[in-house]
């Protein structure tokens, strides 16, 4: 396959452009089954070939393993990328009997501990270039921070943490010039309306809550977005698999209602002759507050099937067909006007 000329989105008011296609890199660390390092590093520089200017990594994928395989494929071809990762968990070196692997397969030898703090946050950034071998990161996330993640009282003291000190640790690197973008990185809107309370972001990596199956993010935090000059990037494109013929939503297996949602979908899909999962890449970018779609291929296999749903055409009656048998939210932006 030969490269491509991606269209390019700004984030917010930077100068930063992306790719309308980005390389996520949680799903090359091993996470659920191996992935060879070889095979990590590849897909990374397969991705830059194929003209993909945008990849995101964190200290939490592999507990290390995704920054150190990123900055292996990345540290002789800097220019032209645009590199995101994120804070909020420092990793602990561990002994293997100590060690809480989660879902990850062969991680490196660390636990996490969550640190929202400003010196947290500091420590993180610098750990990440470390990790990394790289002198610059573009853009910097607060990772899995809110209720999806800690519960409504395990989250007090650590937003506590973050607007108490975390918040100004992050502005001080992007006002300084050593990052260019800072933003969170969560699979929950709500808690980037608190965000926005907090001060101004670049930039929200939201995974799953603006998909072709679920628009719940669409009001008020999308159209917030809009009005405070701040970009999405949308992650779990796919639902966690659910639009790509799996079983799962969320990472569980997915209820009956979705089920039968989807069967709505990809039975307008087959109408037009699109697969679903062409469909569920590019609907995100239909929304003008979305700079980049973000999926998680485990090898240059599985990328060259993406870009192969990506070089589908997608009519926008398509769209509008969803819309008018109430698949979309209303208010949803399709190319014709809004759902």
């Amino acid at each position: 396959m030969t490269a491509r000329e991606f269209e390019k989105r700004r984030i917010g008011r930077t100068d930063l452009e992306v790719t309308t296609l980005g390389l996520g890199c949680a799903s090359l660390a091993g996470i659920f089954s191996a992935v060879p390092a070889e095979q990590a590093r590849a897909t990374v520089g397969h991705a830059l070939d194929m003209g993909i200017n945008y990849v995101d990594t964190a200290p939490q994928y592999g507990l290390g393993r995704s920054e150190h395989l990123v900055g292996d494929a990345l540290r002789e071809r800097r220019d032209g990328v645009v590199l995101s990762s994120k804070v909020g968990r420092l990793l602990k070196p561990i002994s293997a009997a100590e060690q809480d692997m989660g879902n990850w397969i062969d991680p490196l030898p660390f636990n996490q501990a969550y640190d929202y703090s400003y010196d947290g946050i500091m420590r993180s950034y610098e750990d990440s270039r470390q990790r990394l071998g790289i002198h610059r990161i573009d853009i910097l996330y607060v990772h899995d921070i809110g209720v999806a993640t800690h519960g409504v009282e395990g989250n007090k003291p650590l937003w506590a943490q973050l607007a108490n000190g975390g918040y100004k640790a992050l502005r001080e690197l992007r006002d300084g010039g050593a990052v260019k973008a800072i933003g969170l990185g969560v699979n929950e809107w709500q808690v980037l309306m608190d965000a926005f309370a907090l001060g101004d972001w670049d930039v929200f990596l939201l995974a799953g809550r603006y998909t072709l199956l679920e628009q719940t993010s669409l009001t008020p935090f999308m159209t917030t977005c809009i009005e405070r000059g701040a970009s999405v990037v949308i992650g779990g494109p796919f639902n966690s698999g659910i639009l790509v013929g799996g079983e799962t939503f969320n990472y569980a297996k997915a209820p009956d209602e979705i089920v039968s949602k989807v069967r709505a979908i990809e039975a307008v899909c087959r109408e037009f002759d699109v697969p679903l999962p062409a469909a569920a890449l590019q609907f995100p970018l239909t929304h003008p507050a979305v700079c980049n779609v973000l999926p998680g291929p485990r090898s240059p296999a599985e990328l060259d099937g993406i870009l192969g749903w990506w070089d589908i055409k997608v009519p926008g009656e398509l769209w509008t067909t969803l819309a008018d048998r109430g698949l979309l939210a209303p208010g949803t932006p399709i190319p014709s006007g809004v759902a």
